[in-house]
């Protein structure tokens, strides 16, 4: 047979270019100039770091939610008004982990609600007062500290005594994590405790979040200080701050003295405590910065949590700054 002449294959025709290697490579580049975008945007976005707050001290760590991590807040900050020790603390926190995961349920077992899942048919209040994690938080202290020699007992039995739950031994699962937390929001460990905040929260109904104007912001965070702190924490709305960015500051004074577990740091200590409570309240009251004994957080940048801030801080007030309204 004839061969057939003017082909692909013919011993005239010309070879063929190997195009391949160079397509894979620019697909290569593209496929990598696409995910430089994305994570460009997502950092852009703040979404490479999820929003929560965690806990890391030499004795280990832990992560909460950010409205979790609020109310651990609260409850320590109304344990610290009474002036009671960290281990009214550490039970009242293994107590609220244990009934609702530190959340302010509006139902469980029973009639049972809030923090505490207290129940208003066994006389703790009406469902609205139990649904205020400051009133509930009193209440549970309320029949703690007329258990005999609470601190010294097992965390499980103390709290025992004061819930009646119908699963005794459940509390003291809870005692390593509720130990953790309770060493950063009394304060004792230093810089401790972390948020990450990317959006603050939009004002809620009773007007407890963000407020409209400026000096309603301070004006809520002060209501606030005073109806957790007590007499232990003074604000004052109006302090010109000397770091960079943070306008709108109120100072938080803490009364050195206030705590029973403080000892010769008590000024620091209390310090501390003051300024992880106003970093887990950021995202509800709008705080842009938290600065205290050469430390700041920022909640732009609070991914990278608490940066060396060697001016304008010092160890006798915690400063806090709030966002304008038009970022609430």
């Amino acid at each position: 047979m004839a061969r057939r002449e003017g082909g692909g294959g013919g011993e005239g025709a010309a070879p063929r270019r190997r195009r391949r290697p160079l397509r894979v490579v620019l697909i290569g580049l593209l496929v990598l100039a696409v995910v430089a975008v994305a994570l460009f945007w997502l950092r852009d976005n703040k979404l490479l770091t999820p929003e929560g707050c965690s806990v890391k001290t030499p004795a280990g760590e832990g992560t909460l939610e950010l409205p979790q991590a609020a109310n651990a807040a609260t409850i320590a900050a109304v344990a610290h008004a009474r002036g009671l020790p960290d281990r009214a603390v550490t039970i009242s926190l293994a107590t609220a982990m244990q009934e609702s995961k530190i959340r302010n349920l509006t139902g469980g077992d029973r009639d049972s609600v809030g923090l505490f899942q207290q129940r208003p048919s066994q006389g703790w209040g009406t469902v609205q007062q139990i649904m205020d994690p400051v009133y509930a938080t009193n209440k549970f202290l309320d029949g703690l500290v007329k258990v005999p020699g609470y601190t010294r007992l097992p965390l499980t039995d103390a709290a025992q005594q004061v819930q009646k739950s119908g699963y005794p031994q459940a509390y003291a699962k809870h005692e390593t994590k509720a130990t953790l937390l309770a060493s950063a929001l009394t304060g004792r460990e230093a810089a401790s405790l972390n948020c990450v905040v990317h959006d603050f929260a939009a004002p809620d109904a009773d007007g407890a979040d963000t407020a409209s104007a400026p000096q309603d912001r301070t004006q809520v965070l002060s209501d606030r200080v005073r109806r957790e702190f007590g007499r232990t924490v003074t604000p004052a709305a109006g302090h010109t701050s000397t770091i960079k960015g943070a306008e709108n500051a109120v100072s938080l004074t803490p009364d050195p003295t206030a705590s029973t577990d403080s000892g010769p740091d008590a000024e620091r200590q209390n310090g501390w405590a003051v300024a992880h409570w106003a970093v887990t309240q950021a995202q509800r009251l709008g705080i842009e910065t938290v600065a205290y004994d050469g430390r700041i957080w920022r909640q732009a940048k609070s991914e990278d949590g608490w940066k060396p801030q060697p001016t304008g801080t010092s160890t006798k007030l915690v400063l806090v700054s709030l966002a304008s309204p038009a970022k609430g």
